[in-house]
């Protein structure tokens, strides 16, 4: 039974209740940008390499496609320029083994032909090794001696061509041992192509020879190494631009969302408060109106020392009814539409009802000229704002000072008012709270006056800033939208 009420003990249940994982809100764009940038980047990668291999893959063909047909023009023309039968081709004349095969050709010619096609092939720009087949895959002729006579096995590039009939192109970077027809004399450094290109009969049905030449284009290499720059670098700045650009719009959506969920809790609350200080104030009005006219019949019936007591009663309750005006005036909803308003005019008017406050508490005014500035506003509602900071300003230079209301900027769409006092200031704890309900630091103050001044503000598109040092005084921006109002 003793664990038992312990377990069930309410100061153990808060210290289990407090020590519990608290669930941290999500924060829409911080995963937006971890899991976007995964995105885009995957994407770009996955184009680079796309486009890459494209790239290497399309110049390697046109390259060897400009080969195969050079070698077979080579071919063709010889041939023709020895004035050989057009019976016979240039892949039946490179077999020496052939050359008893075929009576009806001038030896002379036929070694002519065949020197003058291997000299050509021999001196070909770029090239490392030239190897040519005969059908059951022996070299007949080789840039490397060494090869010649030895047949090729297990070769599937060279199969294919054969079997197929076919061009067949490859590149490399790397020299394969294992192959026994790669044997440069001179090693690639790089990339290096692989072309075996067929030499037909003379009625194009059967190969006779089979050409297989190893380049290095270095100026091919040279363009493809400047493509695929260009290429990543396009989809680095294309990745930057895309995933700056939506970060960007989300975060300003992120910053919208998190205004319109703040308007939302304050509009809640106001609700709420409304709702409750609404009922509230108007229960409150009729008991207070009674208790000031029985004070006032008993002040005029008494003559003793309980007159002044009577007196107390009534300006406490008209402090009392002070506060619920001002309630139930910052509670109401502000559903006036925006009209021109001349700022000069109601600024003016509420200097002038503070007149006697200022001069009695020594306070200059110092007020730049605001001729032909029309704002949108309401005038009643902007003149509450001018009254709520005049008397907030006076409230803070009780023992004299300055009071500076000066425009700082004005153009086509806004205008910016600054309106600075010489006063106490506030701390760094009073500012943050300043525009929280019913926080105030005058002893007959409520604390919905700065409330009412930023409602009214945001109500008309404009905004309202505070800043203020201790002992240093306090600077009040108004900005609002300009009115196309004519003079």
């Amino acid at each position: 039974m003793g664990l038992q009420s312990r377990l069930d003990s309410p100061s153990l249940q808060e210290t289990v209740r407090s020590e519990a994982p608290v669930k941290r809100p999500f924060n829409l764009l911080r995963w937006y940008a971890f899991v976007s940038l995964a995105i885009i980047l995957s994407v770009a990668v996955g184009l680079g390499l796309i486009s890459t291999r494209f790239v290497i893959n399309e110049s390697v063909e046109r390259d060897a496609l400009l080969t195969a047909q050079f070698i077979q023009s080579i071919a063709l023309a010889e041939v023709r320029h020895v004035s050989i039968p057009n019976v016979r081709t240039m892949g039946e004349l490179l077999d020496p083994r052939l050359d008893q095969s075929f009576p009806e050709v001038n030896p002379e010619a036929r070694r002519n032909a065949r020197g003058e096609f291997l000299d050509h092939v021999a001196n070909l720009p770029d090239m490392l090794l030239v190897n040519i087949y005969a059908p059951d895959r022996t070299v007949i002729w080789s840039s490397n001696p060494a090869l010649v006579g030895r047949m090729i096995e297990a070769d599937e590039d060279l199969d294919r061509a054969f079997d197929d009939k076919v061009r067949v192109s490859a590149s490399y970077h790397d020299v394969d041992q294992a192959r026994s027809e790669q044997k440069f004399i001179t090693p690639p450094e790089q990339l290096f192509i692989e072309n075996y290109i067929p030499l037909f009969d003379a009625d194009g049905v059967n190969v006779t020879a089979m050409v297989e030449i190893y380049k290095e284009p270095r100026d091919l290499i040279l363009r493809i190494e400047r493509g695929l720059l260009l290429i990543w670098l396009a989809v680095a700045v294309g990745a930057a631009l895309v995933y700056g650009g939506l970060y960007w719009l989300m975060y300003r959506a992120a910053r919208q969302l998190s205004v319109q969920h703040k308007r939302l809790i304050n509009n809640e609350t106001f609700v709420a408060l409304g709702e409750m200080s609404s009922a509230v104030a108007h229960s409150l009005r009729n008991p207070l109106a009674s208790i000031r006219s029985s004070a006032e019949l008993a002040q005029e019936i008494e003559e003793g020392p309980a007159k002044k007591n009577i007196g107390d009663i009534i300006n406490q309750v008209d402090r009392m009814s002070h506060w619920v005006r001002q309630l139930l005036q910052s509670l109401r909803p502000l559903n006036d539409a925006a009209e021109p308003v001349e700022l000069e005019r109601v600024l003016h008017d509420s200097l002038q009802a503070f007149t006697l406050q200022l001069r009695r508490q020594g306070i200059q005014v110092q007020v730049d000229s605001l001729s032909n500035a029309w704002v949108l506003s309401q005038p009643g509602l902007l003149g509450q704002v001018f009254n709520s900071l005049i008397g907030n300003a006076l409230e803070a230079m009780s023992e004299g000072g300055t009071l500076r209301i000066e425009q700082i900027q004005h153009n086509r769409k806004t205008l910016t008012l600054r309106l600075s006092d010489s006063g106490r200031g506030m701390t760094d704890e009073q500012m943050r709270m300043a525009f929280k309900p019913f926080f105030t630091t005058k002893q007959s103050g409520l604390g919905v006056g700065l409330v009412l001044v930023k409602r009214i503000m945001e109500r008309f598109s404009g905004t309202v800033r505070l800043s203020s040092r201790e002992g240093k005084g306090t600077c009040v921006q108004l900005s609002f939208r300009i009115s196309r109002q004519a003079q």
